[in-house]
């Protein structure tokens, strides 16, 4: 697994990792069942502090894309609750769709750019 974090970001370190590690489910380079790496290990691998990995974790934890097991640690374990990811999604996307509708993109440019996006998941 390759986290690139952009210290640079105005983005939350914590925010990037769990972003990439949803990334990497979503793409298949991560599978239901994968081990990621000790809190520790990934902290040191990246030059962060662990207590920002431990945040990640929890945090995916939280949205039901990881299961805590202390012999075995952060496991991939997706939380197929559709109904809840489409609420989530439609708050998310209320948001964009709002700053977009502001900025004069065109539905059909969202559609566009939606299905770009799509097309990288399957």
């Amino acid at each position: 697994m390759i986290i690139e974090i952009n210290f640079n970001s105005d983005e939350a370190i914590y925010m990037q990792l769990t972003n990439q590690i949803i990334m990497g489910i979503a793409t298949s380079r991560l599978k239901d069942g994968d081990a990621l790496p000790s809190v520790r290990q990934l902290a040191d691998t990246i030059g962060i502090n662990m207590h920002t990995v431990n945040k990640a974790y929890a945090l995916l934890r939280q949205e039901g894309f990881v299961s805590i097991d202390r012999r075995r640690g952060a496991v991939i374990c997706v939380d197929a609750d559709k109904v809840k990811a489409l609420e989530e999604m439609k708050e998310k996307l209320t948001v964009a769709l709002a700053r977009g509708s502001c900025k004069n993109v065109t539905r059909q440019e969202v559609h566009q750019l939606i299905d770009e996006i799509f097309d990288e998941y399957i």
